[in-house]
């Protein structure tokens, strides 16, 4: 379904399938700890005098409806990583999937409720247009909003959703960045080449976590380059269906617009490393038919004079390869150029560096991933969203924060503090 409906290969399917039911499983292990309470401690009490009258702090389910509004690129994961820490935390779900790629979220959805492991109107599901429903939002209910930073923005901006203080959650767009550092191991720089590679080509590049900025020391661009050309002449573009093929097509004619126009303003700062634009011969597919745009590397010579690559986020299989001087303030200075973004991955084995730029990064980004030579062959790749770490990010990509485990509940609780009478209460809300 997945390959017919959104020209995914059968990695591509899997790898949004496998992303659903891995998350689900993880907060069902969660449900399983956290039992049966309808009320959770948030932290130890507070003494306000003597060792008797005390705060705590409780979160309990918000009374209204968590609307979730999915992006294309991700029809099955998309909607269940949301909805598994909403129906955890208490509260009802709405799911509205993007229309072009909604057959498999209904197919999965109905696969759940057909399981009837949930309460009656727990889950529900609207494919096409919203109308206006999230013009019906009380203050009680919660919309949680995966895609284009100009679909968030007009979101955040209606008027119901601010006369009623309604909580948005925004997860936008993100010109993630790879950085690999001077003196990189062997096992370092092949993990940075294969995440880079594969960040390109999944999902034909159609991913909010994939790797838009290659940036790179002065003296290691020959070298990354010609790894990365070399792995890109391999990659078998065509139909999806077809044994072999490695990348299928973006998923609608609307996107491969986009694509190539945001290529060619791409292209009036930098030039064509490896690719070519204007040329893709898909293998399997009909003349004429099918969504298909080529993998391109780009590159600069001047990684900050490049200002569109640090603006502009080509959604389809493109990344710019962005030269540095080697220092982690050199880094730094191309990396929050993308004023925000879910995720920042760091290739090298050099500690001092290292520890440098957790600290200069950490305020710019959701997720960090470190990869050193002792733990590049067990790295997973920073494309792939963990149901136990927090995923949003600041600035660009929305200021929006979601999973992270229990974490992610939060979203759709209310954290109330209680205070009297300490060990009582201790004993009410079920802390002791």
């Amino acid at each position: 379904m997945a390959v017919a409906n959104g020209g995914n290969t059968r990695s591509d399917a899997k790898f949004d399938i496998d992303g659903a039911t891995g998350t689900l499983m993880a907060y069902a292990e969660l449900g399983r700890e956290l039992g049966e309470r309808t009320l959770l401690v948030d932290g130890e009490p507070f003494d306000i005098a003597g060792s008797r009258l005390q705060g705590w702090h409780v979160l309990s389910p918000r009374h209204g409806v968590a609307v979730h509004i999915g992006a294309y690129n991700f029809p099955a994961w998309g909607w269940a990583e949301k909805a598994a820490t909403a129906l955890l935390a208490g509260m009802p779900v709405l799911t509205k999937p993007a229309t072009a790629t909604s057959l498999l979220s209904w197919h999965t959805v109905k696969l759940v409720v057909e399981a009837n492991i949930l309460p009656p109107g727990a889950l529900g599901l609207l494919c096409g247009s919203a109308g206006d429903l999230l013009d019906h939002l009380e203050w009680q209910d919660v919309v949680a909003f995966t895609g284009s930073s100009d679909t968030a923005r007009s979101i955040r901006g209606r008027e119901r959703l601010l006369d009623q203080a309604v909580r948005v959650n925004v997860e936008a767009d993100s010109l993630n960045a790879a950085l690999l550092l001077p003196g990189a191991s062997d096992s370092a720089f092949d993990a940075y080449i294969r995440d880079v590679h594969r960040d390109m080509t999944q999902k034909t590049g159609q991913k909010c976590t994939a790797i838009r900025r290659v940036i790179v020391p002065d003296s290691d661009v020959p070298r990354v380059r010609e790894a990365l050309s070399e792995r890109l002449s391999r990659v078998c573009v065509g139909n999806p269906a077809s044994d072999g093929v490695d990348m299928g097509p973006v998923a609608t004619a609307a996107q491969r617009t986009s694509v190539r126009e945001g290529v060619q303003k791409l292209l009036a700062q930098v030039r064509v490393a490896w690719g070519d634009p204007d040329k893709v011969e898909p293998v399997g597919a009909p003349e004429g038919k099918g969504f298909f745009v080529p993998p391109l590397l780009l590159e600069a010579d001047d990684a900050l004079a490049a200002t569109s690559v640090h603006a502009q986020e080509v959604f389809g299989p493109v990344a710019t390869l962005l030269p540095y001087t080697g220092s982690a303030a050199g880094a730094a200075s191309v990396v929050r150029a993308g004023e925000g973004g879910l995720v920042c991955s760091v290739y090298g084995d050099e500690r001092r560096l290292l520890g440098e730029l957790i600290a200069l990064l950490a305020p710019w980004h959701g997720r960090l991933v470190v990869v050193d030579g002792k733990v590049a062959d067990k790295s997973i790749a920073p494309g792939s969203v963990l149901p136990n770490l927090v995923h949003g990010g600041p600035g660009r990509a929305g200021g929006g924060e979601e999973l992270g485990g229990p974490r992610g509940m939060a979203l759709y609780q209310q954290r109330t503090a209680v205070q009297g009478n300490g060990p009582l209460i201790g004993r009410l809300i079920g802390a002791s």
